[in-house]
């Protein structure tokens, strides 16, 4: 009935999209199997894509050649730059998204994705070969080989919903949950635990009082995710959000409820996102808070469906119904669904490489919320990095490994592998070191020849790159060369509170003042439009941040090359750790579970001391 691929991704969410494209594009022929072909690429929790440092994997995601960027691009309906106030390693792009459309978008990119076949079925077992994964058996039965086999499998490995004192089996909210897996991956030695996460209720637009909230409109220029030229909305088409606030008298009410709360009578056992706390646990955890913001966010372009952003619960309906109802703007509230908590299986990633292939079992790569991980931008680039060296691996080519200092898909997944994680992983701008060398605006710079070397990015990318920065490199000579003279520049300054000058002085100079911009120069200095007119906007945002960050730039690429020595020293795989003496029993314990493939990589480790790492040090130098 089947062929044979050379790739079976289980799951369609967001990290088996990517990593069913990524392969598929690179060559392999795939199959994405999906219990539902109707939810392919759900939002399952907000309908909104980015955001503080997930826009950046965005950006990331797009310039390695995936499709997130494009899709949410394609189903904007609001954008806004986050962190403008601060300098541009914190900006982080961030759109409101109509649910429907992005996943109408997913489904039509892959269905034009050559290499891609479908079938709608559960998996419930990978078969396993001599310790390499060779295909899989459906829920019906059906053997289906393969060559290597991606899981990711989100919330629906024996995923348990709760609502109050109800218990429901399932993936997500009417969707049963996925079986068999774990069981057999425990029984090979696979080390698994649980996790919970969380979804607010979903509110009728139509009955919401928006004049007792705040207005959050989008930005007046759209930036979007993709580097490549895109049509966008305009400012003036965007959707608003809107933000209300609770109140004592509302945590009154939700406190009503916590004696049949399921996460405090202890019925759920997996730990929930530190980062995006449900209702119940921000009152218990912030008691001295007498309110809490929540945002107001529209579904989509064509319906009344609003997502209440800040207020997950998995409280009995009535008290959330009660409890909302108190909120200014929600008196006459109607409820579509309520809000709920979702437990399911994941498998601690120290069991990975870099790669995203499982040490145990050869062939096998586990991408998403399977890895411990929350976030539709952390399961994407898992996926999309999965399906890429799922399909080098099977071809025989080295693998595709981003370091930290390369991008924050690196210091994702170097995170995930070496420390591991007991709770919801989510993407921050401060896990990344090397945050100035890995913003937003630069992903194509940093990643698209890469990419195009391992045969995922075209070459539509790469030309663009070029072109880029050659434009980048001709803006910089302008720059240093031209001056400026203080009857052209002086009346900006005072508009701006900045010291005016007497003599004329280096356009390089004055755009190191804080504050100064290269669009408002050439506001006040008309003959610099004329001189800049033939360049792209991105080229002239990305030659001022070099010049303007310029010092703060070579300090963490002098780091980088400090710390590479680290990297470069690579331990044998057949590596004896019980031999070196002196190092800590921690240590020794977590170095012979992960297995590190560098003193870098060591030096990561939780719980790894830096005596630990020379003590190593000395010793492979013998």
């Amino acid at each position: 009935m089947f062929l044979d691929y050379d790739i079976i991704v289980v799951g369609a969410g967001h990290a088996g999209c990517e990593a069913a494209a990524s392969a598929a594009n690179m060559g392999s022929k795939v199959l994405l199997i999906t219990m539902n072909m109707q939810t392919i690429a759900q939002m399952s929790c907000n309908p909104a894509m980015g955001g503080i440092a997930k826009g950046q994997i965005v950006r990331e995601i797009d310039a390695l050649g995936g499709y997130s960027g494009i899709v949410s691009d394609a189903s904007t309906i609001q954008f806004r730059m986050l962190n403008r106030s601060k300098g541009p390693a914190m900006w982080s792009p961030r759109t409101q998204n109509d649910r429907m459309v992005f996943a109408n978008k997913w489904r039509e990119m892959l269905e034009n994705t050559p290499n891609v076949d479908f079938y709608q079925d559960m998996v419930r077992e990978i078969i396993i070969k001599d310790g390499v994964a060779e295909g899989v058996v459906t829920g019906m039965g059906h053997k289906i080989k393969s060559k290597a086999v991606v899981v990711t499998s989100g919330t629906f490995l024996n995923g348990v919903i709760h609502i109050g004192e109800k218990r429901l089996g399932g993936g997500r909210i009417s969707e049963k949950a996925a079986t068999g897996i774990t069981e057999q991956l425990v029984e090979l030695g696979f080390e698994s635990d649980r996790l919970k996460t969380g979804t607010p209720p979903r509110i009728d637009g139509r009955s919401l009082d928006y004049s007792k909230m705040e207005e959050q409109k989008g930005d007046e220029e759209i930036v979007g995710f993709s580097f490549l030229d895109l049509p966008k909305i305009s400012s003036s088409q965007q959707r608003s959000c809107h933000i209300t606030y609770t109140s004592q008298e509302v945590h009154d009410i939700l406190k009503t409820g916590f004696d049949r709360s399921p996460m405090f009578q202890g019925r759920i056992e997996g730990v929930g996102p530190r980062y995006c706390p449900s209702i119940e646990d921000k009152i218990n955890r912030f008691a001295e808070r007498d309110r809490h913001q929540l945002f107001v966010e529209p579904e989509g372009w064509n319906t009344v469906e609003i997502y209440v952003n800040g207020f997950s619960t998995s409280l009995p309906e009535e008290v959330q119904i009660k409890a909302l109802k108190a909120v200014p703007g929600f008196e006459n509230c109607k409820v579509f669904r309520p809000g709920y908590a979702i437990e399911y299986d994941y498998f601690p990633p120290t069991q990975l490489k870099y790669t995203l292939e499982t040490k145990k079992i050869s062939n096998l790569f586990f991408a998403g919320q399977i890895n411990g991980t929350t976030g539709y931008e952390e399961a994407a680039c898992q996926g999309l990095m999965a399906g890429m060296n799922a399909h080098l691996k099977i071809t025989n080519q080295e693998p595709f490994v981003l370091k930290r200092n390369e991008a924050y898909i690196g210091v994702l997944i170097d995170d995930l592998i070496n420390k591991g994680t007991d709770e919801p992983y989510r993407m921050f701008t401060s896990r990344a070191e090397y945050r100035t060398l890995l913003r937003q605006d630069n992903a194509d710079l940093r990643l698209t020849k890469k990419s195009y070397e391992v045969g995922l990015a075209n070459s539509e990318r790469l030309e663009k790159v070029i072109d880029k920065e050659n434009q980048i490199n001709n803006i910089s000579l302008i720059i240093n060369e031209i001056s400026i003279e203080p009857q052209e520049i002086n009346t900006y300054f005072e508009q701006i509170n900045s010291s005016p000058i007497s003599d004329k002085q280096k356009l390089s100079k004055i755009i190191l003042r804080p504050g100064v911009t290269l669009k408002e120069i050439k506001k006040y200095v008309p003959r610099i439009e004329s001189v800049f007119s033939e360049f792209s906007e991105h080229a002239l945002e990305q030659a001022e941040i070099q010049i303007k960050y310029e010092r703060y730039i070579e300090k963490e690429q002098e780091l980088v090359e400090r710390m590479s020595q680290l990297e470069n020293m690579v331990i044998p795989d057949v590596f004896d750790f019980d031999k070196v003496q002196a190092i800590s029993s921690e240590a020794l314990q977590k170095f012979k579970k992960i297995r590190p493939r560098t003193l870098g990589q060591a030096s990561r480790i939780s719980g790894v001391n830096p005596s630990d790492v020379q003590i190593l040090m000395v010793y492979m130098g013998r």
